[in-house]
């Protein structure tokens, strides 16, 4: 059996609203378990996907801030 877990994860968030999804997110890095590593990651690959060159660059920009 595939399981596609980006769909998974959308399908789990289609129906929340602002907050709901802030506090699922705060949630899971907070709680720091590696299981919910996956969905930020889908998370983070939809913003990526859905941002335009100068949200990349600051995403870039703030993640090279952070990790140096």
């Amino acid at each position: 059996m595939e399981i596609d877990i980006r769909k998974s994860i959308k399908a789990n968030f289609e129906d929340l609203n602002i907050d709901e999804i802030k506090k699922a997110i705060e949630k899971s890095i907070y709680e720091r378990e590696e299981i919910t590593l996956p969905g930020l990651g889908v998370f983070f690959e939809i913003l990526w996907n859905n941002s335009d060159n100068t949200k990349k660059d600051y995403i870039l920009q703030t993640l090279n801030k952070v990790l140096n």
